[in-house]
């Protein structure tokens, strides 16, 4: 691996916060003492590293001063990230290096820091410069391909050091990736950099906030916290990452209550075949002869990973094939109906408790209204509570409900069938698996042999 690899970041303000709060929180973090050696590997230029922030708010209030002109883009700062090949540099020497390109490519125009980290297993630099000039009259205008000016000094300065920089290769020459990561979604990736925040170990939630920042995340405080990454659309409140994220389970871990146990994706299970392309119906529908070729290879490889699923299940005719999936359709279908059922059962239940208990808080109030000789004043006064009894004595009537259930027996059903339907649940989706693998391996053979008949038949007549 060469490296001397560079980066271009643009530091935003973020919404919610004061650019002087966003610039110590960008600071900050570049100078973590437990990432710069306890500060001793930090560097500044015109401005003192403990106050940098202060010094570049300071620039900016002149500027406005200077200029009347307001800071209409919510670029504050902008960061170089350089790094180097493990093993090859020294971290001192890198901080010297990292001050070096800050001098050249600024030209003595703009205030900076370099805060060389130590913490992962490359070397590199975080250099932070004001937008501002020092002169308080410009900012630093991110031309076209600054990127690529930044990476060509970046890597003169590594030559001139006797470091390795990335070779450049033709594109024929270019190695061509062949494995592609996995890709990894906004939640996956919100609840990656929570687990190495938390084993960082914080102080206190604030603390946590603050590195979430750090990150590039704008945070939500409120009741429920939620916070938005850069270009994504939308917050994504902790409570909805998992168990393990929420707010009083952050909280917890970091007050000593509770272990944090990071975040384990399970890969997708893999289905082993699918069904076969019916290539003469798409053929019909206009697809081209290459399409005919691709769908005859597919096919030719779902069917062999078929055949070694029906090995696999000792099924050695086509007749077994049919009556095993029957056997799992039906058996299926009936954990479906008995869930099912189940599920009606405890809805009646739940409405049945709710017209009881209806039916037993508003019998004082309809039998005083008997007794007023049906008032209309009385009706008018308690209309409500005499509506709910007789819905509820209705209900009854219609059910044929001489003697009313009690309460805490319905409660005992209600739990009974639940344990059940949530017991059945494992086995339901188990039959649904076997069923739909029987039945595609159906599928495919009938149409395996549907395909094949024509050509023999062909074969034949020649």
């Amino acid at each position: 691996m060469m490296l001397a690899a560079t980066r271009l970041i643009a530091l935003h303000k973020n919404k919610g916060k004061s650019v002087a709060a966003c610039l110590k929180s960008r600071t900050d973090y570049a100078k973590n003492p437990d990432k710069t050696n306890r500060g001793a590997l930090v560097s500044s230029y015109q401005c003192s590293h403990l106050t940098a922030d202060e010094e570049f708010m300071l620039s900016k209030r002149q500027y406005e001063l200077m200029t009347g002109r307001r800071q209409k883009s919510d670029v504050i700062a902008y960061q170089v990230r350089q790094s180097f090949k493990p093993g090859e540099v020294t971290p001192e020497e890198a901080n010297r290096i990292g001050y070096e390109f800050a001098e050249r490519f600024l030209k003595g125009k703009h205030a900076f820091i370099v805060a060389t980290h130590t913490d992962r297993a490359h070397i590199h630099n975080h250099v932070i410069f004001n937008s501002t000039a020092m002169d308080s009259t410009r900012k630093f205008r991110d031309f076209f391909f600054s990127a690529l000016a930044v990476q060509r000094l970046s890597d003169l300065i590594c030559l001139e050091h006797q470091l390795s920089v990335i070779e450049k290769k033709p594109y024929r020459e270019r190695q061509k990736r062949i494995v592609y990561p996995p890709k990894e979604s906004n939640r996956d990736r919100l609840c990656g950099i929570i687990d190495t925040i938390l084993a960082e170990k914080p102080e206190d939630y604030e603390a946590f906030l603050q590195k979430l920042e750090q990150q590039g995340y704008e945070v939500k405080r409120g009741k429920h916290t939620a916070v938005k990454g850069v270009r994504q659309k939308r917050f994504i409140r902790f409570r909805t990452l998992g168990i393990g994220y929420g707010e009083d389970e952050i909280k917890a871990v970091l007050e000593g209550r509770a272990k944090h146990q990071p975040y384990q994706k399970k890969p997708p299970k893999e289905q082993p075949f699918q069904l076969l392309v019916d290539i003469q119906r798409k053929m019909a529908e206009g697809k081209s002869v290459g399409y005919k070729k691709w769908a005859t290879k597919f096919n030719l490889k779902e069917m062999s990973k078929t055949l070694l699923f029906l090995q696999e299940q000792k099924i050695s005719s086509a007749e077994e094939l049919r009556e095993r999936a029957a056997a799992a359709t039906e058996r299926y279908h009936a954990l479906g109906d008995s869930i099912k059922a189940a599920e009606a059962r405890l809805t009646e239940i739940a409405v049945l408790k709710t017209r009881i208990i209806n039916y037993a808080k508003t019998r004082p109030v309809y039998d005083a209204y008997r007794k007023s000789g049906y008032s209309k004043k009385f009706l008018e006064a308690h209309r409500e509570e005499i509506a709910l009894h007789k819905a509820a004595k209705a209900a009854f009537d219609e059910a044929g409900l001489q003697k009313l259930p009690k309460v805490k027996a319905l409660d005992a059903e209600f739990a009974e069938l639940l344990t059940k339907k949530k017991a059945a649940y494992p086995e339901y989706r188990k039959a649904r698996n076997e069923m739909q693998e029987l039945v595609r391996a159906q599928k495919n053979v009938e149409r395996f042999f549907a395909e094949e008949k024509p050509a023999q038949e062909n074969e034949q007549a020649r």
